[in-house]
């Protein structure tokens, strides 16, 4: 009996034995194929045209499962001790790869380079912004560009990289050494952006977030300012400056074509102050010398009575002509926008197939959930779209728009209409979502704020696409998005009442729109667990078919795992910041949601097939490359969480790949 126990013991001890030594060498169904493509991911888009889509298949639906972390690297800026940095910080840089570097901004504009298979530091700069501002929009860098000098490429700066600062310096350095230019510009290889557009009453008031764009000897930079502080506010003035010295090219200044006296209310620059600006990415058609501008809208955002025709090329995407930023055709996806609903996201250029033409294509994606694709040589719409009649506004010396655009391909791909009956809240919220909803001023989507009583705005400022934009396969003709389905509350307050208001709504957003006679005050439908006031998903994640313009699929998007007091990992869709990217071998590959995970998906169905936890919030775009023959696939994400959407903060630049 007790041989046939040591027998059994023994047994079992194989047993495990095999399976722990099977845990081990059998975790990966083969080896790494290395027979397939290399790229670069040199552009923050990818491409010129920001399509985020690569040729690299090494990582495909077969094996994306077994993805581990093959570096990663700490930056160590971060805006949380309160001593040293006023303003919250967001982590939302995409790297780009050249050749055999790798280079990020972090929030606090210091450039680094890394060595893009083992995450070993090459070299870093500082600019050293002041980090005792405000930013409004906290402190917040997207990307980095690159330019090579054909001429003299072996120079010292013969290879640049260019960063537009939150402090408003647009600076080259070295992309070999990270020393700046010093031929670049008056001071050490920087321009002062912010110098003719406008006086900066307070520091932070205006930035520059998003990477520069580059045509040929060109480098172009737009702007983002505080634009609900007050009318006068800098010019959102876009301007091309000469790449090897910084001499400025051109400019535009966004007023309108000849409809407007000119000869006040200028920046010391000639420019036209309280003009929409620009301050997601730029895209580039180099082939065509023409640069795509997505637009804001003009401060303040929720009143617009004394604008006076300066927002004609607000909320629109504006076609320029590359070498001398003469406007070519525009496109306004809002008509007087009192919601802002500027444009938030990279211009995307393809080609789509449309009634048997291949047709060269701009697609915008907006706060609202719509999709305009039009003709990139023309601006025309490729699929149909409608003016609607909106509801129209009672304030006192406002106008509204007696109709907006809406496309009639590809549907919203959020909800345009709510009533109280769509409340919703666990542990009995729901009725106290329904009060406040009945509360609340609404006659459908662009609602026009309303003086002295809270208005539903639905779809909400914070909707739909915002700065990590779309991805597109040109190939499969696909184009994949992923949006927010987001109330929020907007009010009107006498100017007067200001001070007031902001003294007793130390949490809510109170600003002064100073200037006009109204300012605002602006939050978020949430209950008191701090979730939504509407039924979910709040985020979702879609593929569009770019021939017929039809939803292929919509999934919700993130679990409230990171969100709920419990964390529970139910996924009803939740808020995003960040993009897609999409992979020749079929994978649609995004963090983004604020459950803090980075996700891999099937182009075609929408099935996740592959997730890892992130160390903290992955509120970006990732990236991918394969530098040569003998290279693994890598995959990167910038997590460093995101201040204003409150998920954790970090440092971290996380690169994974397949195991040998």
């Amino acid at each position: 009996m007790i041989n046939i126990l040591f027998s059994f013991i023994y047994f079992m001890k194989f047993k495990i034995f095999i399976l722990f030594i099977c845990l081990i060498s059998c975790r990966y169904s083969g080896p790494t194929d290395y027979d397939g493509p290399t790229d670069n991911w040199p552009f923050y888009g990818g491409n010129l045209g920001g399509e985020r889509y690569t040729d690299l298949d090494q990582i495909n639906k077969d094996n994306v499962s077994y993805l581990k972390k093959a570096w990663t690297y700490r930056t160590g800026d971060v805006a949380g001790d309160k001593t040293k940095v006023n303003a919250k910080s967001a982590f939302e840089a995409t790297p780009i790869l050249i050749d055999t570097i790798l280079y990020f901004p972090t929030p606090f504009n210091r450039i680094i380079a890394l060595n893009p298979e083992t995450g070993a530091e090459i070299w870093t700069y500082d600019p050293t912004i002041d980090l005792s501002g405000h930013y409004p929009n906290q402190l917040i860098c997207r990307g980095v560009s690159y330019w090579r000098d054909t001429v003299n490429m072996d120079r010292l700066c013969g290879s640049r990289i260019f960063m537009a600062t939150n402090d408003g310096r647009l600076i080259a350095v070295d992309a070999l050494t990270g020393k700046p230019c010093v031929d670049f510009g008056t001071d050490d290889g920087q321009i002062d952006l912010k110098g003719d557009a406008g006086k900066e009453e307070w520091l932070g008031e205006y930035q520059i977030t998003s990477p520069p764009a580059i045509v040929d000897d060109i480098v172009i930079v737009g702007s983002a300012v505080a634009d609900n502080m007050r009318i006068d506010i800098h010019s959102g003035v876009v301007r091309g400056f000469n790449v090897r010295n910084g001499d400025l090219t051109w400019s535009w200044d966004l007023s309108p074509p000849d409809t407007l006296d000119r000869t006040a209310n200028l920046s010391s620059g000639g420019y036209l102050l309280g003009t929409p600006n620009v301050w997601a990415p730029i895209s580039v058609d180099a082939e065509r010398q023409m640069v795509f501008i997505p637009t804001g809208n003009p401060s303040p955002d929720y009143y617009g009575g004394l604008r006076n025709g300066i927002d004609f090329y607000g909320s629109s995407i504006v076609a320029l002509h590359a070498k001398t930023g003469e406007v070519i055709w525009n496109y306004q996806t809002v008509h007087h926008d009192l919601w802002d609903f500027d444009v938030p996201a990279q211009p995307t250029l393809t080609e789509i197939e449309h009634d048997g033409t291949q047709i060269p294509a701009v697609i915008q994606a907006t706060k609202m959930g719509l999709f305009f694709i039009l003709n990139r040589d023309t601006g025309e719409p490729i699929f149909p779209i409608e003016e609607r009649p909106v509801p129209q506004t009672d304030i006192p010396g406002e106008y509204t728009s007696p109709t907006q655009p809406y496309p009639v391909k590809p549907l919203p791909l959020i909800r345009h209409n709510l009533t109280s009956e769509d409340a919703w809240g666990p542990l009995g919220l729901k009725s106290d979502c329904r009060k406040k909803l009945e509360q609340l001023f609404y006659q459908g989507a662009y609602t026009p704020p309303k003086l002295g009583q809270p208005t539903l705005m639905y779809p909400g400022n914070s909707g739909g696409s915002n700065w990590g934009g779309i991805a597109v396969d040109q190939e499969r003709q696909i184009m994949v998005a992923n949006v927010m389905d987001l109330a929020w509350v907007v009010e009107l307050i006498p100017s007067k009442d200001y001070e007031r208001v902001l003294d007793e709504n130390p949490d809510l957003e109170v600003t002064p729109q100073t200037g006009t006679p109204y300012s605002m005050v602006r939050y978020p439908l949430l209950s008191s667990l701090g979730l939504p006031c509407t039924k979910p998903p709040w985020g979702t994640l879609a593929a569009i078919d770019l021939k017929t313009g039809d939803i292929m699929w919509q999934i919700p998007f993130g679990t409230v795992r990171d969100l709920a007091p419990l964390p529970l990992k139910i996924n009803y869709g939740v808020p995003n910041l960040g993009g897609p990217i999409i992979t020749k071998s079929g994978l649609i590959i995004i963090a983004a949601s604020l459950d803090n995970y980075i996700r891999a998906f099937d182009i075609y169905t929408g099935e996740k097939v592959w997730e890892d936890r992130l160390p903290a919030g992955g509120q970006a775009t990732p990236m991918t490359y394969r530098i040569n023959a003998e290279s693994k696939q890598y995959v990167v994400i910038a997590a460093g969480g995101h201040g204003r959407a409150g998920t954790k903060l970090g440092d971290y630049v996380i690169a994974y790949s397949l195991p040998e």
